[in-house]
């Protein structure tokens, strides 16, 4: 039966032991009457003399040696605390002697008192007086009548000789409508419990249910597959930036829906985008298993792509370490891809060449930095090794290089390199410390947190276009795989990999104004 599963059983469970567990503690505090409390507890028993015959003694500079009968002397640090729920006035003692308590040492002798109180209670130092009932005789301590707030205490260092350490102490004496009791804390530090047993066992359940049910509810997968699961073979190509976002969307569709098989086949924008257009040319039935990522709007010339915009990609400026630069201004980007500034010292940097890496004409990510931040295509290609020129008219170095992973690891280990990329792939190497570090521009920084709180105007961004060939059949593996990128689980993993789902509230501001 559905209603017999562990996390039914576990949460009616749990939800028995609440309420008898509060049951409980109304009956408790409706019948027990809330008491009054001392309790004491031993924080030091240590020997000081060279003659204790349990433990090892501690000896003094001789000191104990030289006065009679104190060889074998210890010294007894006992705390005295009101730990109950009330405070404890003069008149709640219930002895009928001067004193309130007695403090019995077994077998030893005392030899000298000092009261000790924690700051902010100097008041209670007034009552330790012999005409307030302080004294001693032999092994027992008399102890006045002292008031105590609640949780007040006072400290007896008491001095003593005679026996061994260890051996028992009490604290004697009565309080009305109350007790006195050891604690079970007996370390200097300590605190005494703040609960007895019984709640601390009912917590400890209460805690161990909600957390196994806790654990049952994460831990089970209750989402349901994508709506209109779909079998069959699609392929994703085009843009090698969200190429890893595709990566993992397909392979969560792949695991949701069985007999789903998703290829990833990325190598830019403007090539991805042909692709489609030509299977589409080729295929009868109008409407091929291809689905096309393009980082900004297709090239003009492809009426029948029919496009869906599923995120905005945030892209950046880097920079090789040995470049001390922090920042650049869109005039000094514009010049830089110009040819006009050569070597890093007009800039301010060093006095070292510069050399621009680039990605090849079908890269979306180099046709959205010449639409967003040149305004203008890229001076001509002049190296095939990025450091040498081929071209010796050329103004400065510039390569082209078929992925954005290239690009990154180019600019890392080429002292001098600038080139550009997809925010999360260059963070990802920026925080591995991989030679290379990210530029603002135009005084803004790269960040997708603060395109989607309205903070800044960060250019270097555009919208990533998902493009079929005509509208893909409702019942296709492509329509639903689009739907799947759409909804929850799709838009968590875009957010994951550092892009804006088009979905949410700021996402569909920006991609439905282009």
């Amino acid at each position: 039966m559905e209603w017999l599963s562990a996390e039914n059983i576990v949460a009616v469970g749990t939800a028995v032991i609440g309420v008898v567990a509060s049951a409980v503690m109304v009956w408790y505090e409706r019948r027990v009457p809330r008491r009054k409390r001392i309790g004491y507890r031993v924080q030091m028993d240590n020997p000081v003399g060279d003659d204790v015959r349990s433990g090892r003694a501690n000896v003094r500079l001789g000191l104990f040696d030289e006065a009679p009968g104190m060889a074998d002397a210890t010294l007894v640090l006992l705390r005295i605390e009101n730990d109950g729920s009330q405070s404890i006035a003069g008149d709640d003692y219930t002895s009928r002697e001067r004193h309130g308590l007695t403090a019995v040492f077994t077998d030893r002798v005392i030899r000298g008192v000092s009261v000790t109180q924690p700051p902010g209670t100097d008041h209670l130092m007034d009552h330790f007086t012999p005409a307030a009932g302080l004294s001693y005789e032999g092994g027992t301590l008399r102890i006045p009548r002292v008031p105590l707030n609640r949780g007040e205490h006072f400290k007896l260092l008491v001095l003593l000789s005679g026996g061994d350490v260890g051996r028992q102490i009490r604290l004697i004496g009565g309080l009305r409508d109350g007790e006195v009791s050891p604690n079970r804390s007996t370390t200097p530090d300590d605190q005494p419990p703040l609960f007895s047993r019984a709640a601390r066992t009912i917590t400890v359940l209460l805690t161990a249910c909600v957390v196994t049910l806790a654990l049952i509810v994460v831990l089970r997968d209750d989402s349901p597959p994508p709506i209109g699961c779909e079998k069959g073979t699609l392929t994703v190509t085009g843009s090698t930036a969200f190429a890893p976002v595709m990566s993992e969307l397909a392979k969560k569709y792949e695991r949701d829906c069985a007999g789903s098989d998703i290829v990833v086949d990325a190598h830019g924008s403007t090539a991805g985008v042909r692709e489609l257009a030509d299977a589409g040319a080729k295929d009868k039935n109008g409407s091929p298993p291809v689905v096309a990522l393009s980082d900004g709007p297709k090239p003009s010339g492809f009426p029948q792509l029919r496009e869906n915009r599923i995120a905005v990609s945030v892209f950046a400026l880097v920079v090789n370490d040995d470049i001390p630069l922090r920042g650049l201004t869109l005039d000094e980007v514009r010049r830089l891809y110009r040819g006009e500034i050569r070597d890093w010292k007009q800039l301010g940097g060093p006095d070292r060449p510069v050399l621009l890496v680039s990605r090849d004409a079908n890269s979306g990510t180099r046709q959205v930095f010449q639409r967003r931040v040149l305004g203008r295509g890229e001076i001509a290609n002049s190296s095939l090794d990025c450091v040498q020129k081929d071209d010796a008219t050329a103004p400065v170095v510039r390569c082209e290089l078929d992925s954005t992973d290239q690009v990154l690891s180019t600019v890392a280990g080429l002292p001098g390199a600038i080139g550009y990329s997809e925010l999360n792939l260059a963070l990802s190497l920026v925080n591995g410390h991989k030679g290379l570090h990210l530029l603002t521009l135009g005084g803004h920084t790269a960040s997708v947190e603060e395109l989607e709180h309205g903070v800044g105007d960060y250019p270097y961004r555009e919208i990533e276009y998902a493009y079929t060939y005509g509208q893909p059949p409702a019942d296709s593996l492509a329509s639903s795989f689009l739907a799947y990128i759409s909804r929850g689980s799709g838009q968590d993993v875009i957010r994951t990999h550092g892009h804006l789902p088009c979905g949410t509230p700021v996402g569909l501001k920006i991609c439905g104004a282009g």
